[in-house]
């Protein structure tokens, strides 16, 4: 069968699958505080699932999505660590001292009443267990999970020398063992479930699942990577117009497609890696008729390695789901899908080097995806990871919960960001917010209950949100974003209608530039002084 029509079969498996296990949940209502299920990528874009826009088979994801909600406008902090930090926090990283302030530190420890999303829930009753990468300070038995997997080898998907069970380090493992990091992290956050259920079948869980694909190194099994081996070789320019004629349909997303910037390249400068990886290497946003054949078939070979892995990940996260169904928990169970950042410019060799004879997405490869690639997979947005333009920010939110959620298929627009889904975790578990601990003023979050959209797209009223990270800055209040890439001057964007940021308003709307500067400055000058205080 093709591969084509074999990825279409499996969406539409999928979806029955999802409709058979879920039934028709129009009419259903939570009747306990329901499980989490929480799944994190890393360095996936924002139109690389197909629900919101992609070619790659997603089809799990995509059936969550068919039988839940797509949020439209949910933001990360553009960057690994500190989305860590406020996923499981409920803070902005400079809050709780997991990212740089101008003034006052680099990124460090949380201040002890900085307390974690499962330290939270164990008082309620819950259980935690966390598969996958973790990259926050301490470790996670030490912060209320009840059992992990940790994956700390972010340079090797075959061959991980850096993993943890139980905090306790494992075996390296060699190519003889078969391994492979999306399908590891699956089966041990199955093997919670399946001990979940054995043992502590009356209380909730929260499975925190963070994959590190499709992140760097661009590493895959090859039966995978197959199934996309001749696909992109239209080019990325080609790419982008077909995917953002599929965002416009399916996710209703204002304005028009931001079009290349050739002066954009990677955030740091590695020029020997560029030399090791040879004359196919791209390190700018060019145009695809601008390269060489040999650059093309270079290129070609990288995006099809990032789509495998981003279709294994589904894959797996199907499995899981299927787990949730064995359990009977799927019904009761919120799940909640996001990337920790925009796909990724950046171009690197580590971990064991890259070896220009082996086969691409092998072992013995270490490939990066670059600015090309990586601005198709952020559209329609500008930038990529590390910027806090919409391409570095921007990521897709899938939420399903049958017996929360009676909407199908639904879309929300209204903005949303990572301080957002501890507070509602914690709320819909039955809890509040803390005051106090062990003696010390806990600040208020500023997340918001994500919950009040569940049942329709209505407004999360808050202020505004911040960001900051490597110099890199923005703060969106309501339609209105000034953001700036660092040593740049501000601009200014109208979402509303510009959603991509071509159009910057800035110096025809100077009073709106200060009005959104002096909000900036004002919660960065709070953080500091707040960070002061607690040295």
């Amino acid at each position: 069968m093709p591969h084509h029509l074999n990825m279409s079969w499996r969406f539409v498996l999928a979806q029955l699958v999802l409709i058979l296990l879920c039934g028709d949940s129009r009419t259903l209502s939570a009747a306990s505080p329901p499980n989490v299920l929480l799944i994190l990528a890393d360095d996936m874009g924002f139109s690389d699932l197909g629900c919101y826009g992609g070619e790659i088979a997603t089809p799990n994801l995509d059936a969550l999505a068919a039988q839940g909600l797509r949020y439209t406008q949910f933001y990360n902090t553009a960057r690994c660590w500190p989305t860590r930090a406020s996923i499981l926090s409920g803070y902005y990283a400079q809050q709780v001292g997991r990212d740089a302030l101008p003034h006052a530190g680099n990124r460090g420890t949380r201040p002890s009443w900085a307390r974690l999303l499962p330290d939270l829930l164990r008082p309620l009753g819950y259980r935690s267990y966390h598969s996958g990468k973790w990259h926050i300070d301490g470790n996670p038995l030490g912060t209320g999970f009840d059992h992990s997997y940790r994956y700390e080898d972010y340079d090797r998907n075959f061959t991980p020398k850096a993993h943890f069970l139980d905090d306790k380090q494992l075996p390296t493992k060699t190519l003889d063992d078969n391994y492979y990091s999306t399908t590891a992290i699956a089966d041990y956050a199955i093997s919670f479930l399946q001990g979940h259920q054995q043992h502590h079948p009356d209380q909730p869980f929260f499975e925190y699942l963070a994959f590190v694909v499709p992140h760097f190194p661009l590493q895959a099994p090859a039966e995978d990577i197959a199934l996309y081996r001749t696909r992109y070789g239209q080019g990325w320019d080609a790419l982008r117009n077909e995917r953002w004629a599929a965002v416009q349909e399916k996710l209703l997303i204002p304005g028009e497609l931001s079009p290349l910037e050739p002066e954009i390249g990677p955030p740091y400068d590695f020029p020997n890696a560029i030399a090791n990886l040879g004359q196919g290497e791209v390190n700018r946003e060019l145009s695809w008729n601008s390269l060489s054949p040999a650059q093309q078939r270079f290129q070609v070979r990288k995006m099809a390695i990032h789509a495998a892995m981003v279709d294994r990940m589904d894959r797996e996260i199907g499995r899981v789901i299927a787990q949730l169904h064995e359990m009977g928990a799927l019904e009761n169970t919120l799940i909640l899908f996001l990337s920790d950042n925009g796909a990724s410019a950046e171009i690197m060799v580590r971990g064991d080097g890259h070896d220009p004879q082996a086969l691409a997405g092998s072992a013995n490869s270490f490939l990066c995806l670059g600015p090309g690639w990586s601005r198709a997979s952020n559209t329609p947005f500008r930038r990529h990871k590390t910027w806090v333009h919409e391409g570095g920010i921007a990521t897709p939110l899938v939420v399903h919960w049958p017996a929360g959620i009676k909407s199908h298929g639904e879309l929300r627009h209204t903005p949303g960001h990572l301080i957002d889904l501890a507070p509602t975790i914690v709320e819909l578990a039955g809890g509040v917010w803390p005051e106090r601990f062990q003696g010390l003023t806990v600040p208020p979050t500023p997340g918001r209950n994500l919950a009040n959209s569940f049942a329709s797209d209505q407004t999360i009223e808050r202020d505004c949100l911040w960001w900051l990270h490597e110099g890199n800055r923005a703060l969106r209040m309501g339609d209105w974003k000034l953001v700036a890439a660092k040593g740049e001057p501000w601009e200014l964007y109208n979402l509303a209608i510009d959603r991509p940021e071509n159009n910057n308003l800035a110096a025809e709307k100077p009073e709106k530039v200060q009005l959104l500067q002096s909000q900036w400055n004002e919660m960065t000058n709070e953080f500091e002084n707040s960070f002061r205080r607690k040295k």
